[in-house]
């Protein structure tokens, strides 16, 4: 597996897959989810409310996956994750945020994806010290079973944040 950081817009991306820092209730919301719903359309909301809810206004847990069409998208399928909200890092947080990464590369493989981008999953308003995520999300990517997507990118929104990804990627590797 060859993995990029790059500095861009993930909704721009011409890749298989997506992956889309999301809320619960799949809904849309602000940031990395926000502008992938303004960008893939309204169709992107109808999918997302036919998927069933887990628990009233729960349709993906944190730390899991689901995945829909790319709709209006270069890229065929936008896999949603919800990461955990930052609170200290003794909730659980590395474990969840961890899932994020092993559950949307499951997807991926189920859906025959050879590229995929994934933003900085929990970093934004969930507050993850990007310094700290970044360790686990590519020691969880690095870990990812054999016959999943060859080609992936983590798309920061600043040249800042891709930087720290790149020693971050520089350490794992």
């Amino acid at each position: 597996m060859n993995i990029e950081i790059i500095t861009g817009d993930i909704t721009r991306l011409n890749v298989d897959a997506i992956v889309n820092a999301a809320n619960p209730s799949l809904l849309g919301g602000g940031g990395v989810d926000g502008a992938i719903h303004r960008a893939a359309g309204p169709r992107l909301l109808q999918a997302c409310r036919a998927i069933p809810e887990v628990a009233p206004g729960i349709r993906c847990p944190t730390g899991e996956a689901r995945v829909t069409p790319g709709f209006d998208l270069p890229a065929r399928y936008i896999i949603h994750t919800v990461g955990p909200i930052w609170q200290g890092g003794n909730s659980g947080e590395p474990a969840l945020l961890a899932s994020c990464y092993r559950q949307s590369m499951t997807l991926a493989m189920q859906y025959d994806v050879d590229a995929i981008a994934f933003p900085a999953i929990s970093c934004g308003v969930y507050g993850y010290p990007p310094e700290l995520a970044s360790h686990v999300a590519l020691r969880s990517l690095l870990e990812a079973p054999e016959g999943g997507p060859s080609q992936v990118q983590i798309c920061c929104f600043s040249d800042a944040m891709a930087d720290l990804w790149l020693a971050a990627l520089n350490d794992a590797g």
